[in-house]
């Protein structure tokens, strides 16, 4: 019966055309490289594949030889791949990495960056991932202790005092703020991350240098390494009064000689024994940079850690150590303050000069000596991924606000200027972005809240939120114009736009997050099987290279045949997890995935360890990385709030910007691969194949205008992306002053349209629209009422569109010493 069926299906095969039988069978195999089917069915698919094409013996004979090399795992080890790995190690093909460099790669863990490096990016997944709500006792505390806070400090006056009031600052310790992070058991307010996010976010809508003398404490630092890596006895004496500010703290860091490379700290602290019998630190450094240094009572200090007499058990050289340090100690120097572009919060350089305090005073006591290398790795997290976004995101609300009510309120050629394309084309990435940092932000303190520390995802949060923050900012300066360069109590954005570079440079300088880690380490970290490649290679151990390196090989088979489908047909043969009007997004994105890590395999293969000195071309996969993780933001964002349809348009904006994006950084890999041979074909007709078939273009005009519209409207939209924001409670601040003319225009907009309409219809002569309204009324075109609120709105506006101006001895010359010795001042003074 069987060899019945069989003759009956090889007479049909030969009925068959050639081309035809050679088409289906290509067809199974191009769809088992897209399945990324498991070698065995690749084996029997080609088996199919030869019988059905009438392959000859000796072909035959060849592929059973490789069918039984590659399917026969003890076979395939010893014959491929322990010489391929005495090669691979031989040749350095895979990057080389430092023993702080393993630390930091071992440290934390992987999200869902890793389903981009594997090409097949599971959306049901991600949308699962927790996008988190506050809880009342957080949405409490926002809108009381952190509203009060905001209402009771002017950020002029902390600008022109150069610090807090102490008024300020003795509410802040009164209500924990400080405590933030500090579970509830040793006296804090035990907030997730979101809550502590959210409520940096609101500080930072208002003021940066009070944002950040809140931020630094519930940062990086002794609070957050104590409730990781804390002995009890410390938690329980330090952890209470760091909550209630009797603690001030900071961490010191950064060197003159030890930036961006952290790891070359040269700090050095000696264990010796005193003459009591006990053990202690002689403790030498020079730190700068460091935040709340010259407030702090306790300082956070990474040293080097020297034992001579291996007085710990732990050699002579335990390496990076983190200690507690009291800044009363003997030996210690914080005298002078750094002037971070005239931001006033506090940030000082540090000295300390043979400074002895208890080896208890290390963080987690003497068997944590050595581990502060590792502590910093997977605790960095918390800074980069909860604490700048948050204070780039309440800084991008404020803009969204001030700048949609400015160009309502702000009038030029008798029209609001929001009315003009090249504002409205201003206003649109201000407020997209904006919807993008809110969902970036709120995504990101998912993935802390869950115990997870992808230093990938934190890179990408920390270098995205402060460039987005610098574009919204830079945007917005350009709508107010003079009313934004003009300082003054009633400038908004002044100061912000001032501040900017400041998060662009803290927390590891973009250039640095680009370039080096948010590829350089993903590729390692977070790719499926190059670390444990890596880990096999030095631990050599064949078996593991061997399970790596085959999954590896049919990873890149797989995605070379998906890419290949999905480039074909647009996307459209990759799945989605809605069908509704974000269904293509999903598709676009996954195309994009797989095209991104069949090219970073490609990189890896070719540059081997030379692409970790390839930055430029890093940078650009890091580019695609991140475009990747923020357009699933926004969609894991629509979807989490309930497919809202007033955030659609917000939602296509970002998606149809992320995929441009990500097509101009595949064109820059394409053009420059530095590649022979392979580099010719990418830069030929690769890529005018990619720039012929793009993943998507730049959001439409259509689009644009939709958003700005929704900025310049007190609509649904307008409120959801600034929600969380400080709106002042009284009506004497300069935001007040500007939103109630916002409103009150608004409310005036049917009466203006009834002045112009009787204009055209020549009841009223042409002229300036306030010039209008008492002939208007006379005319009986508009009633008492429409006069008094259009009389309202007029005088709201143009107190809301003032500047600020001073007395001539209001503004302090800055004069040098060597001028005041040779009478220029005295000059100038007569000159005024």
């Amino acid at each position: 019966m069987e060899q019945q069926s069989a003759q009956y299906l090889f007479g049909i095969l030969t009925e068959v055309p050639a081309v035809a039988v050679i088409a289906g069978l290509l067809a199974i195999l191009l769809f088992l490289g897209f399945s990324g089917a498991p070698l065995w069915v690749w084996t029997a698919g080609t088996a199919a594949a030869l019988w059905g094409l009438g392959a000859p013996l000796w072909l035959w004979i060849v592929f059973g030889a490789l069918a039984l090399l590659f399917n026969i795992r003890s076979v395939r080890r010893a014959l491929i791949s322990r010489p391929l790995m005495r090669t691979i190690d031989a040749m350095g093909l895979l990057p080389r990495i430092s023993e702080t460099e393993r630390i930091a790669l071992e440290s934390g863990t992987t999200w869902i960056e890793g389903e981009f490096f594997s090409g097949k990016p599971d959306f049901r997944r991600i949308l699962q991932e927790a996008y988190p709500e506050l809880s009342r006792k957080e949405k409490e505390f926002l809108e009381g202790p952190a509203q009060a806070v905001c209402d009771m400090s002017d950020d002029w006056d902390i600008h022109q005092r150069k610090d807090l009031t102490e008024e300020v600052w003795e509410f802040l310790k009164e209500k924990r703020f400080f405590g933030m992070a500090i579970p509830e058991k040793y006296g804090g307010h035990g907030f997730s991350a979101a809550g502590m996010n959210a409520i940096i976010g609101k500080l930072g809508s208002h003021s940066i240098p009070l944002a950040v003398d809140v931020m630094v404490p519930n940062s990086l630092g002794p609070a957050e390494l104590l409730i990781e890596y804390g002995t009890e006895d410390q938690k329980e004496y330090y952890l209470p009064r760091l909550a209630r500010g009797q603690e001030i703290p900071c961490f010191a860091l950064t060197e003159p000689r030890a930036g961006s490379d952290a790891s070359a700290i040269s700090s050095q602290g000696e264990v010796f024994r005193g003459e009591d019998g006990e053990l202690y630190l002689r403790l030498n450094w020079k730190k700068r940079y460091i935040t709340l240094g010259a407030a702090a009572t306790v300082l956070g200090l990474a040293f080097r850690l020297e034992d001579p007499e291996n007085l710990l058990g732990k050699g002579e050289a335990p390496g990076i150590t983190c200690g507690l340090i009291p800044t009363n100690a003997e030996g210690i120097k914080i005298e002078k303050r750094h002037d971070p572009l005239g931001v006033p919060f506090i940030n000082s350089p540090t000295e300390g000069q043979d400074v002895v305090v208890p080896v208890g005073q290390i963080i987690g006591g003497a068997d944590q000596a050595g581990n502060g290398w590792r502590m910093l790795m997977e605790t960095l997290a918390g800074g980069r991924g909860i604490f700048m976004p948050a204070l780039n995101t309440g800084g991008a609300k404020l803009a969204t606000r001030v700048t949609g009510a400015y160009s309502v309120v702000r009038q030029q050629f008798g029209l609001p200027i929001g009315r003009f394309e090249g504002v409205e084309e201003l206003l649109a990435p201000i407020g997209a972005k904006t919807y993008l940092l809110d969902a970036l932000s709120r995504f990101t303190c998912g993935m802390v809240g869950q115990g997870k520390q992808s230093a990938v995802i934190s890179a990408i949060a920390k270098y995205q939120s402060s460039e987005f923050n610098r574009d919204i900012i830079n945007n917005a300066m350009d709508i107010l114009g003079g009313a934004g360069i003009i300082l003054g109590p009633h400038n908004l954005l002044g100061y912000k736009h001032i501040a900017t570079p400041i998060a662009i440079t803290v927390e590891g300088s973009n250039v640095v997050t680009r370039s080096l880690i948010i590829f350089g380490q993903g590729l390692i970290r977070s790719h499926p099987y190059v670390l444990k490649l890596m880990q096999a290679l030095e631990g050599k151990d064949s078996k593991a290279f061997d399970k790596a390196l085959w999954s590896h090989a049919g990873m890149i088979i797989r995605n070379a045949f998906r890419a290949t489908l999905l480039n074909l047909s647009r996307g459209r043969l990759a799945s989605s997890p809605s069908s509704g009007p974000t269904a293509m997004y999903y598709r676009k994105l996954a195309w994009a995935s797989s095209n991104f890590a069949f090219m970073a395999d490609l990189a890896l293969l070719t540059l081997g360890g030379g692409l970790k000195k390839k930055e430029k071309v890093s940078g650009r996969f890091a580019d695609v990385l991140s475009w990747l993780y923020l357009g699933s933001c926004a969609l894991r964002k629509y979807e989490a709030r309930g497919r809202r349809e007033e955030e659609l348009p917000f939602v296509k904006w970002i998606l149809h910007h992320a995929l441009f994006r990500i097509q101009r950084s595949f064109e820059d890999i394409y053009n420059n691969l530095p590649v022979p041979l392979l580099g010719a074909l990418f830069r030929g007709p690769l890529s005018w194949w990619a720039r012929l078939n793009p993943y998507g273009k730049k959001p439409s005009d259509r689009l644009g205008h939709q958003i700005a519209q929704d900025m310049q409207t007190d609509c649904q939209a307008r409120k959801a992306l600034t929600e969380g924001m400080y709106i002042p409670t009284g009506e004497s601040k300069p935001l007040a002053i500007l939103e109630k003319a916002f409103q009150l225009k608004l409310q005036g907009m049917p009466v203006y349209k009834k002045i112009r309409a009787a204009t055209k219809a020549g009841k009223l002569e042409k002229g300036p629209q306030g010039e209008l309204v008492e002939p208007a009324f006379e005319a009986g075109v508009i009633d008492e009422k429409e006069r008094d609120l259009l009389a309202a709105a007029e005088k709201a506006r143009q107190r809301a569109v003032q500047v600020d101006d001073f007395d001539l001895n209001e503004l302090p010359v800055q004069i040098s010493a060597e001028e005041e010795e040779t009478g220029i001042i005295d000059a100038i003074k007569n000159f005024v």
